[in-house]
């Protein structure tokens, strides 16, 4: 399956508007959303690429070819193996270092032993190159990410915040209307729940997430009326 979507954020820094663009795209069984964040500067980094089919990966190479893009970095929200899928293509092609949270390093390791169970026999491991801290900024050409530590979902859980642009690519922590499941290796409901609430709440109302499936929802939205999180949570 394959979806592809924009988003364009206005981001304004010094009296100077620069353009921060975000494309989606759903890829691989999972439907699995993968984003190009880019600015001005042309400069970009590739976040959770679940692309694994040959129309999938030129999909996402037509993309950045046609944008005159330069992928500077692959960053992931966590490694379980829908987000994982194109890390060894996308670092190939393009020669950029993957980052990941280092408490994601044995769920990442895991994937070889399970990928053809899933259906994925010819998975490529991918190694990471640097590890990211909590609260880490991470720059691309004019853009600035902040990371948000939100397990609970995995261990190691990322969310990649542009304060400036109001938007959180936030993975499998919070969606539109639920929340990340908590029963694969390494999850827990109590941790994701508590770390929403301190980390992702935190964030103005106003703020867009980006989930890692589905469409997206602000942070407003969910603190009103998520079922799980929100003022009236039922679970």
């Amino acid at each position: 399956m394959l979806k592809i979507n924009s988003i364009v954020v206005i981001l304004k820094q010094h009296s100077t508007i620069y353009i921060m663009q975000i494309k989606s795209f759903t890829f691989n069984p999972f439907m699995e959303n993968t984003y190009v964040l880019y600015d001005d500067t042309k400069e970009a980094v590739i976040v959770d690429p679940g692309c694994h089919e040959k129309a999938e990966k030129s999909a996402l190479m037509q993309f950045i070819k046609n944008h005159d893009l330069t992928p500077v970095k692959l960053l992931n929200t966590h490694c379980h193996i829908d987000h994982v899928l194109g890390n060894a293509f996308v670092k190939s092609t393009y020669d950029i270092p993957l980052w990941i949270h280092e408490e994601e390093l044995p769920i990442l390791k895991s994937i070889p032993a399970y990928a053809g169970n899933y259906g994925f026999p010819n998975y490529q491991e991918c190694q990471p190159d640097h590890f990211i801290r909590e609260g880490e900024s991470i720059k691309f050409g004019n853009t600035i990410l902040k990371t948000l530590f939100v397990p609970g979902h995995s261990p190691g859980h990322l969310v990649f915040y542009s304060e400036a642009d109001s938007v959180a690519i936030v993975g499998d922590t919070l969606f539109d209307g639920s929340i990340g499941r908590t029963d694969l290796p390494g999850g827990d409901h109590e941790t994701l729940i508590r770390y929403i609430k301190e980390n992702l709440f935190a964030l103005p109302d106003e703020v867009a997430i980006l989930p890692g499936h589905g469409p997206g929802s602000t942070i407003g939205k969910e603190k009103e009326s998520n079922p799980f999180v929100g003022k009236l949570a039922r679970y």
